[in-house]
């Protein structure tokens, strides 16, 4: 089983051989995200370091360029709050819409064909499957579906972990982490394992480690090294 070691004002350190992959959202005509596509494997290895502050010249791994920027990486989100500490539940006719809102890294998935909060409300069985896509391509698992016998209709994940490209907007986005991965504290407790979560990697969450789209307002990019602290 893979695992990451979130390190006390530095990288992530991975172990347990996950494969790191590079995907990027793919937009509709109207500009909202749809799907995800894979644009890259890197090379397997059973450890790497995955840049944390958004300094590294070679990310998404790290270079110890966080030492000179003197990178402040304290984590400020609760190892021991859990999905069902956070949630808000929307009782739908054909579906329950779970919604933990501080998880959101605004990838922006649920915008579609009116939101998917409007399609949850629904009784048609089309908008009941648009919804529960939307659900299982929320990167950060802020948005769950579950159906009325009270299934979770969760994306099958293999482990892996995905450096997101959002094109569309011009910006390099968290890293995608799937599967159930194990991610432990620099203060040593454990993060709820989960099927799916988002990782920072620009350095300016405010939900550290977990991205909150901070990213977006950095103008972020992993061909910039240059952003400012």
């Amino acid at each position: 089983m893979g695992k990451i070691k979130v390190t006390k004002d530095g990288p992530y350190e991975v172990s347990g051989a996950i494969p790191l992959h590079e995907e990027e959202i793919v937009v509709d005509g109207n500009g909202d995200p749809l799907d995800w596509k894979k644009t890259k494997d890197f090379p397997a290895e059973s450890e790497y370091a995955l840049c944390r502050c958004g300094k590294s010249k070679n990310k998404p791994f790290c270079d110890g360029s966080h030492v000179k920027a003197e990178f402040d990486g304290e984590e400020l989100a609760d190892p021991k709050k859990a999905f069902a500490d956070m949630e808000n539940v929307y009782d739908g006719p054909l579906m329950d819409l779970h919604d933990a809102e501080e998880l959101c890294s605004g990838a922006g998935f649920c915008h579609r064909a009116g939101g998917t909060w409007v399609l949850s409300e629904s009784n048609l069985e089309s908008d009941f499957v648009v919804a529960k896509e939307q659900c299982g391509n929320c990167p950060s698992g802020r948005l769950v579906a579950e159906d009325k016998q009270k299934k979770a209709t969760e994306p099958q994940f293999e482990e892996s972990i995905s450096a997101t490209q959002e094109p569309d907007r011009g910006v390099s986005g968290p890293l995608w982490v799937k599967g159930g991965v194990e991610v432990e504290s620099a203060k040593g407790g454990k993060y709820e394992k989960r099927n799916r979560v988002t990782l920072c990697r620009c350095g300016k969450s405010n939900n550290k480690p977990f991205c909150d789209g901070m990213h977006r307002l950095a103008e972020f990019n992993d061909n910039d090294s240059s952003i400012s602290n």
